[in-house]
């Protein structure tokens, strides 16, 4: 019976005996070794307790501190704080306490726990990007928080980064077996970016299995960057494309009813531009609060600006030189000089600033594809820009008496027709639809004086190729030129891209003096 008691009561002492400090995660902060603080620093952060953060964080800050009876303190602005209980401590006296000491291991095992702790943060944006710092430290260590985070989470795009993360750490871990690296390879080659890329690329040094799998999954990241290349020059030609539209929509209007070679209808383009600093500057100054709505205000202010400029021009000037090309052309250069020179003095010679509105800023990614907002609002303004012009040709008087002008000028003059009024409102439409072009470039250009000058020969080769005076010709040449352009760049660079494309539109005007899509009319066939 005594044998009894004493076997209880020794059970009894081993139950009330303190557990090991091996099971307490904070224990080793206090070892006074940096080893043994780096170890104790990945088991808090694998531990899951709800003080790891701040404990971590103040060991970062060198504001943590070992007491002589193992306890953990916080130093912050009002006290003490238990490490372990998140309590104050009162009646603590520094001078007994032995601040926890880091280098440079302990500082990269704090990065590397505080990015497992981000893991469970309850911001999705923190747990994707902890997740993401994971994939490209590639830390076999963040493996035990990777799986309770993947167990957890809820969000599907953060949860497919986890798992991305984790197949990152498992493809550097030796002890990964080559059938989970293989589930690894496909899981990172179905991410298909440049970090995955450099992942598989570096695993020339596995298992010729493993390795197999690895290349056959660069070769498809390869072919699928090549593909996502295509289609970003396709959206930059198109975006290029739209801006030679926006210039020459309006030239194709005056150079196809009047056959007049407007020199000056860059400067059109640039009076748009300096409207809109001009109105930018105007809402900054007396309505801040209407910034963002600075450039839609822009647009129908630039076309009536550029619009009258152009009566202006068209009545005081060019109406006197039909039928004298070249005289035309001397004077209408001439003025072109004026007008920057006009510009000059009223601005001044520097580029003047445009601001961006914030909803045309950034950018988003769709697979390969990064789309800039500001080239993807001009494309739609484009689109929008030729509907309306389209819609006015066909369904008003205007464009009927235009339509009319352009196919056969003496019979609309015999018919009734005011042909030099509408020669002075073609003008005016004309340049005003390249003021609306000058809002748009001043989105992507620099707003100075010479800035129609860098696309008045570029609008001329698209009206040219697409066909004098058809705008659907205009649309098509400007979307292939700019496309086209865009394809020659890396191969031959800008410049002797563009040479390129000059030598192939002289070849085709060669072969097809009248563009694209002529005009039929009888008058044109004649």
């Amino acid at each position: 019976m005594t044998l009894i008691r004493c076997l209880l009561a020794l059970l009894v002492l081993l139950a009330a005996r303190p557990a090991p400090a091996q099971d307490d995660p904070f224990a080793g902060l206090a070892s006074g070794s940096f080893a043994g603080v780096s170890a104790a620093v990945a088991a808090l952060a694998l531990s899951g307790h709800p003080q790891a953060a701040a404990t971590i964080g103040a060991l970062q800050a060198e504001a943590l501190y070992a007491g002589p009876d193992g306890a953990i303190l916080i130093r912050t602005d009002d006290g003490w704080t238990d490490a372990r209980t998140g309590g104050k401590r009162a009646e603590v006296s520094e001078d007994d306490l032995t601040p926890v000491r880091v280098n440079n291991a302990v500082r990269r095992a704090i990065e590397a726990a505080l990015g497992s702790l981000n893991l469970f943060s309850a911001a999705a944006a923190t747990r994707a990007g902890a997740a993401e710092e994971v994939f490209k430290s590639r830390d076999p260590a963040a493996l035990p928080a990777l799986a309770r985070a993947i167990a957890t989470e809820k969000d599907a795009g953060v949860r497919r980064v986890m798992v991305q993360a984790r197949a990152a750490a498992r493809l550097s871990d030796p002890a990964t077996a080559d059938a989970d690296k293989l589930a690894d390879i496909a899981v990172i080659g179905a991410r298909g970016d440049l970090e995955a890329l450099g992942l598989l690329s570096s695993l020339h040094d596995q298992p010729p299995a493993v390795a197999t799998a690895a290349a056959a999954a660069v070769d498809a990241i390869k072919r699928s960057e090549r593909l996502w290349s295509v289609a970003q020059s396709v959206f930059y030609g198109l975006s290029l494309g739209s801006v030679l539209l926006l210039a020459a929509a309006g030239l194709a209007i005056t150079f196809g009813v009047m056959g007049v070679i407007n020199m000056a209808h860059g400067e059109m383009v640039m009076l748009g531009a300096y409207t809109t600093f001009v109105v930018q500057q105007a809402i900054q100054a007396t309505a801040p609060g209407l910034s963002g709505w600075s450039l839609p205000l822009s647009v129908p202010l630039a076309f009536l600006v550029s619009g009258a400029v152009g009566i202006a021009i068209e009545r005081g000037l060019i109406r006197f030189l039909y039928g004298r090309p070249l005289e035309t052309l001397l004077a209408t250069w001439g003025l072109s000089l004026v007008l920057q020179q006009a510009v000059r003095s009223l601005f001044g010679a520097s580029n003047r600033e445009v601001g961006t509105p914030d909803w045309m800023s950034g950018a988003v990614q769709w697979g390969g594809l990064t789309v800039t907002w500001n080239r993807l609002t001009i494309i739609i303004f484009a689109v929008l820009v030729v509907a309306a012009l389209m819609a006015a040709l066909r369904y008003t008087a205007l464009g009927l008496r235009m339509r009319a002008v352009t196919q056969n000028r003496r019979m609309a003059a015999a018919m009734g027709i005011r042909t030099p009024w509408i020669d002075a409102l073609t003008f005016g439409l004309g340049s005003g639809v390249a003021g609306m072009a000058g809002v748009a470039l001043s989105q992507i250009d620099n707003v100075s004086p010479n800035l129609g000058q860098g696309y008045i020969i570029d609008s001329f080769m698209v009206v040219v190729f697409g066909g004098v005076g058809n705008l659907w010709g205009t649309v098509v040449s400007a979307l292939t030129l700019g496309i086209v352009n865009k394809f020659l760049e890396p191969v031959a660079g800008a410049v002797l891209g563009k040479i390129l494309v000059l030598v192939l539109l002289i070849l085709f005007i060669q072969r097809r003096p009248r563009g694209l899509f002529p005009l039929k009319g009888r008058a044109v066939e004649a």
